[in-house]
């Protein structure tokens, strides 16, 4: 009886200049990463940046959508994406922090969004298109929070 294909396929480890095969076992099957799973992903790995000040538009709405939404919604804010099989698209909306170098901070949130992705999911990132709609400086995010509540 068979339940699924499977496949072998030997790899050569090689740990402190020792080789030694292994052998793994491989059963198909369809593997679906939600978007907002991909999404979350994405958003963490953008905040990971310095000069990075939030995810998306302004910080009423961010505090609005943050109340509305728990905790769970916060990375993803900004951020969405479009996933295939192999690869995705990722379009971000950014705050910056005033005195940054904006180009390198977009170089910085493309490498580590493309190389978190790759790590955790296994997905290519094709495009990451960022968006900087906003610059926040210094001290004033937590003005305007308490201004909120």
């Amino acid at each position: 009886m068979s339940i699924g294909k499977i496949s072998r396929y030997t790899k050569l480890n090689v740990y402190k200049g020792r080789k030694e095969k292994m052998d793994k076992e491989v059963i198909a099957g369809e593997t679906i990463i939600d978007d907002a799973v991909v999404a979350a992903i994405v958003g963490l790995a953008a905040a990971e940046i310095e000069g990075v000040a939030h995810l998306g538009k302004g910080a009423v709405r961010r505090a609005v959508t943050d109340a509305l939404s728990g905790t769970g919604g916060k990375a993803r804010h900004g951020v969405s994406v479009e996933v295939g099989h192999k690869e995705a698209i990722v379009d971000l909306q950014l705050d910056v922090i005033y005195g940054y170098n904006i180009p390198n901070i977009l170089i910085e949130v493309r490498k580590k969004v493309a190389t978190r992705l790759k790590e955790i999911t296994g997905l290519i990132a094709k495009e990451i298109n960022v968006h900087v709609v906003s610059l926040e400086f210094p001290g004033e995010s937590k003005e305007k929070v308490s201004k909120v509540q």
